[in-house]
């Protein structure tokens, strides 16, 4: 089965995000539809509605219907930045731990369909 694609402006954006305000070195390639804005990017709390209110804006989507009920607030995991820290995160058993230590909360895919329907639900 086929992955779908990232469209490439999201990926530009997101990359572009990270870069500008020192998140985290995103490499473009390596962003799936898969990919946690929480869990794999380290954007969470406050961060996470900046990172929205600029996602909305640069894309034009409406967001009046979004609420965090649907997905759970991203809050993070002192556990998990612990763990970032000591061992990395580019090693599968380091992101299959992470994963059942915090469940992901906004994945990419979440914005490309807002991109692709005009909306943020």
């Amino acid at each position: 089965m086929q992955m779908e694609e990232v469209l490439p402006e999201l990926k530009e954006f997101i990359t572009g995000y990270c870069d500008r305000y020192r998140i985290a070195k995103v490499d473009p390639d390596a962003l799936t539809v898969d990919t946690s804005i929480d869990l794999d990017l380290d954007i969470f709390d406050i961060e996470m509605d900046l990172f929205l209110a600029e996602f909305i804006d640069t894309f034009r989507v409406d967001n009046s219907r979004f609420t965090w009920y649907k997905y759970g607030y991203p809050k993070g995991s002192v556990t998990v930045e612990m763990m970032k820290s000591v061992f990395g995160y580019r090693y599968t058993w380091v992101k299959k731990l992470a994963n059942k230590l915090y469940t992901p909360k906004f994945r990419v895919s979440n914005l490309q369909q807002a991109v692709k329907s005009g909306r943020l639900e």
